[in-house]
């Protein structure tokens, strides 16, 4: 497992640019909420830790993973300087979870591939309840935090 011996939530803030004249949206996914609420606490917290300013966050909620390729578009518009689009999406017993996986996972390459900013894929696609919960903020440490990280990275090459 890749996450097995590597905690998401460990970064060199040393490294991290810092986030002061960034503008970030985020856009996050009600369905499993207990997941994305862990997830965007993750996002916002690294975020600030590393400058951003409260006020230059924007947050916004979408019903579903899907959801977040327009929501995600919508928010580009907001002139921010990246986006991370949140969501979780647990496997069940029909090809359901397939579908939206793929579909989300291809509608945010093609955000990045066709606009000037960066959308960070923080969509967690996991066999179970159990291992989204420990990739949230539990014993694999939070992928919001990587997210927001590479939000702050990404922000700042789109500057260069």
């Amino acid at each position: 497992m890749a996450t097995a011996n590597h905690n998401l939530s460990h970064y060199d803030k040393n490294t991290i640019p810092n986030a002061k004249n960034f503008r970030f949206g985020i856009v996050v996914s009600e369905w499993n909420d207990t997941i994305t609420n862990g997830l965007l606490k993750g996002a916002v917290d690294a975020l600030e830790d590393c400058g951003a300013l409260p006020e230059n966050i924007i947050t916004w909620y979408v019903p579903g993973s899907f959801e977040l390729i327009y929501g995600s578009k919508k928010m580009i518009e907001q002139n921010v300087d990246a986006v991370i689009a949140i969501g979780c999406v647990i496997q069940g017993e029909t090809k359901h979870f397939d579908f939206v996986c793929e579909g989300v996972t291809q509608g945010i390459k093609d955000l990045n591939v066709t606009t000037d900013t960066p959308v960070i894929f923080c969509v967690l696609t996991d066999n179970t309840m159990q291992q989204s919960i420990d990739r949230s903020g539990g014993k694999h440490g939070n992928k919001g935090t990587e997210a927001g990280i590479a939000a702050i990275k990404m922000a700042d090459l789109r500057r260069k």
